[in-house]
């Protein structure tokens, strides 16, 4: 399967909570779109692997994409290693996508800018013919995506690119939610953490609105790229 857009970021709900109101819009526009969550995110102050990887899949049921794999790596311990590079190399390669979406390329989580780091170093390895991988005993062809867009997290970034996503704010706010045991449930009894209180829903909700505003819009998402952006049309960028 042919992908358009691959998003692989380390925590399943990082995808969710930068930017699945552009997920789900270039679906809506016809384009295929796939995620990859590098860990399991079992390091989380609630729940554990199990539960996170059953909230992953309802979440990928409302975004609507083609796929969504986990690579299984260390939470909070995955390494920069030739190991981690060549598996991002191989779904990579599986998936031919011509855009990647990735974490913060800096950020308060630190797994947060060590994935950028990895995932963006894994795009322009994918695409050197001497590096050889194999998928069911089949060679796969080099491929290097087009281009790579790193999500606005927890600390503000000028964007290089802000994407509208007035209305898709519901369902980003309900992909967000299906990850029950991370955010806000004035019935759950497990510690807090920073991201399990009704205000971080709201900041989460502000950050698009900010970014809307910056466009004229309600809402929207905003990117860091990783070269410079280019346009067939001006009236494209307005």
């Amino acid at each position: 399967m042919k992908l358009d857009i691959l998003a692989i970021m380390v925590h399943p709900d990082d995808v969710e909570l930068s930017c699945s109101g552009t997920v789900m819009k270039h679906i809506d526009l016809g384009y295929k779109v796939g995620i990859i969550d590098l860990t399991q995110g079992e390091l989380g102050t609630r729940g554990n692997a199990q539960i996170r990887l059953a909230e992953a899949s309802v979440a990928a049921d409302i975004l609507g994409v083609s796929v969504r794999d986990n690579l299984g790596m260390a939470d909070g311990f995955f390494q920069y290693s030739k190991a981690n590079q060549m598996d991002i190399i191989k779904k990579i390669r599986q998936y031919q996508p011509d855009i990647i979406l990735t974490n913060a390329a800096e950020d308060r989580h630190p797994d947060h800018g060590k994935a950028s780091r990895l995932v963006r170093d894994a795009c322009f390895l994918a695409g050197l013919r001497k590096i050889h991988t194999e998928m069911n005993g089949i060679a796969q062809e080099e491929w290097r995506p087009r281009q790579i867009f790193s999500s606005i997290q927890d600390e503000y970034m000028q964007p290089d690119i802000v994407i509208d996503i007035s209305p898709y704010m519901d369902r980003k706010m309900k992909s967000i939610m299906a990850f029950k045991s991370q955010f806000y449930d004035p019935n759950n009894d497990e510690p807090s953490s920073p991201i399990s209180s009704k205000e971080f829903l709201e900041a989460t909700k502000a950050k698009n609105r900010v970014f809307g505003r910056s466009i004229k819009v309600a809402f929207a998402e905003g990117f860091t790229a990783e070269r410079t952006i280019g346009a067939k049309d001006l009236l494209d960028l307005i």
